[in-house]
């Protein structure tokens, strides 16, 4: 229960018991928007490696087509 005061009694519990909520819930939200950070920035790492993955295979594709040319051009 509150302290006695002016207010009723049922509202300052109200408003106490609200702000207890808030608190607690507040470690809760700061992992969870921790844990959506780190996923977003997996993903986007994710990406990132596939992109250049891409890149080096076409780069591989390119220097092998050349190097046959030289062969065949003998």
């Amino acid at each position: 229960m509150a302290f006695p005061t002016a207010v009723n009694s049922q509202i300052t519990d109200s408003v106490t018991q609200t702000n207890v909520k808030v608190l607690a819930n507040a470690p809760a939200l700061a992992l969870s928007n921790l844990y959506q950070s780190v996923a977003s920035s997996i993903g986007v790492a994710s990406q990132n490696a596939v992109t250049n993955q891409q890149n080096a295979n076409a780069l591989t594709q390119a220097v092998t087509t050349k190097c046959i040319e030289k062969l065949l051009a003998k």
